[in-house]
């Protein structure tokens, strides 16, 4: 494949990102048929971190920066870094200094499969990562790699302009065409856990209200008094 920088993508509305933001990860994945959900080794750098924002997307070699760099000249403000390696990665490919830079172009955010450095400085900023490793580990800048290409980061397909989402529950991804669906289920699905958590306030049991007593005699699961 030939290494490119893509300029131009589409994105999804922002009043359907800023929804999407509000809704949460646990409850988007669950939505959208449990899909698009980055692997659970990507964890935010800080407690409270949040993000909601549009892909652009970058490839890199392991352990060299370049790209990161180039992507940020195509960046539009709210949009989302999302970093992955040809080959696996902790070396720390982001930090301070890119952080500063991103903060610059009002880029919302990095998710990153590798690692990241200066943690203590960029949390201070409240720049929102999700990284896979902490690591000192210095980078250099001397690779080609392409920027808005369809990537893999973290076991998820991510294209360019797709939405992304993070918490403290991890990273999802919602297809950019499949944004107003997702963000449509999502909310009808907090309005039932709403009507669920009242029952289990009020000491209903699940076994109850889920049906699962049947569930259980279908298994074979005797209760047995000793």
């Amino acid at each position: 494949m030939n290494n490119r920088v893509i300029r131009k993508i589409s994105r999804a509305e922002a009043e359907l990102i800023r929804a999407l933001g509000g809704l949460g990860v646990a409850t988007i994945h669950e939505a959208q048929g449990r899909t698009g959900l980055m692997k659970p080794y990507l964890r935010p750098i800080y407690t409270g971190a949040r993000l909601a924002g549009s892909a652009v997307t970058v490839s890199c070699h392991p352990g060299d920066n370049l790209m990161i760099h180039a992507a940020i000249e195509v960046c539009e403000p709210g949009d989302v870094l999302v970093v992955a390696t040809t080959s696996e990665s902790t070396d720390g490919m982001f930090g301070e200094l890119l952080a500063t830079s991103c903060r610059a172009h009002a880029i919302a955010g990095l998710v990153i499969d590798a690692g990241v450095r200066d943690v203590t400085d960029i949390t201070a900023m409240e720049f929102p990562v999700w990284a896979k490793a902490i690591s000192a580990q210095g980078t250099v800048k001397a690779s080609p790699g392409s920027v808005n290409v369809d990537i893999v980061c973290a076991g998820a397909l991510v294209h360019a302009g797709d939405v992304i989402v993070g918490d403290q529950d991890g990273v999802v991804v919602v297809r950019r065409p499949d944004a107003a669906e997702a963000a449509q289920l999502s909310a009808v699905r907090v309005e039932k856990e709403k009507w669920s958590r009242e029952r289990l306030r009020a000491g209903e049991l699940g076994l109850d209200f889920y049906n699962l007593r049947a569930r259980l005699k279908e298994l074979g699961v005797e209760y047995v008094d000793q």
